[in-house]
């Protein structure tokens, strides 16, 4: 087997619609490890809640977390590395979630934490396994963030997006959409891409021997830098176009096609 790391995007990509990763899966991902490949996965959660999914595929190691702004190893978890930021330093977007009613959650490199939750947002964190921690009023932190979160319906975020332009935030920090319902705001050091690209270079590990699945905008920069970039079908189509190659839905088991298909030599795995 030519690859060395195999980067993983969670939601949409290892996980089903039902937040499960299969049998299938597990068992295709034990077989790439056993045969010299890092399991590593790149994705928008926080470690307390992408644990959980690497301990699934019975594995310990390097997690790339908040779409690349901390970096953390298991077991522990050890911080390798993060990209922070003061909480004053998104005071307006503050002040524009509060006016305009989005929620919002802030992100320490390990933890969460919320100043309200509705029944909506409840759901949304049970979902995902996450148990955010209730301040009274974020800018009163004095902990380096590495993230904040918005959340809402698609039309939400759209508006929070088409309103950014208008809210002012410091060069220091830009604006993603991570997912339908989601807008991140981190530093501007922070993707999933950079992150990969200085992991790989720290193990010594070349593009050309590097693998990248996701299914989202969040994704495409990491896609384009491993030698072999691989979008979901369930993808939108700018990271389909980014992609060398398409696989099955993460509702049929894209990842598990993938390794089968481009990565195991015949014969080490069951189709």
């Amino acid at each position: 087997m030519n690859y060395r790391i195999i980067a993983l995007d969670v939601d949409g990509t290892l996980l089903n619609d039902d937040y499960e990763v299969t049998d299938k899966t597990v068992e295709t991902l034990r077989a790439a490890h056993e045969a010299g490949a890092r399991i590593v996965l790149c994705t928008g959660r926080g470690p307390a809640n992408a644990i959980p999914v690497l301990e699934r595929l019975g594995l310990t190691g390097v997690l790339i977390t908040h779409n690349g702004a901390a970096t953390v190893e298991t077991p522990g978890p050890k911080l390798l590395h993060q990209f922070g930021f003061e909480v004053q330093e998104l005071a307006e977007l503050i002040r524009y979630c509060r006016e305009q009613k989005v929620h919002f959650d802030v992100n320490t490199a390990l933890d969460m934490f919320v100043e309200k939750v509705g029944e909506r947002e409840a759901a949304m964190y049970e979902k995902y396994m996450v148990s955010p921690e209730r301040v009274e009023d974020v800018l009163s932190m004095t902990v380096p963030l590495v993230k904040l979160t918005m959340f809402g319906s698609e039309e939400e975020m759209d508006a929070v997006e088409r309103d950014l332009a208008r809210v002012s935030l410091p060069p220091t920090v830009h604006a993603l959409r991570s997912g339908v319902h989601f807008v991140d705001v981190m530093s501007k050091e922070v993707s999933k891409g950079r992150a990969l690209q200085a992991l790989a270079a720290q193990w010594d590990i070349a593009p050309e021997h590097i693998v990248a699945m996701g299914n989202y905008y969040n994704d495409i920069d990491m896609i384009r830098f491993a030698g072999l970039g691989i979008a979901m079908d369930n993808s939108p189509d700018a990271v389909k176009e980014a992609a060398d190659a398409v696989t099955l839905s993460n509702n049929d088991d894209g990842v598990h096609e993938a390794l089968r298909r481009y990565v195991l030599p015949s014969g080490e795995l069951r189709a």
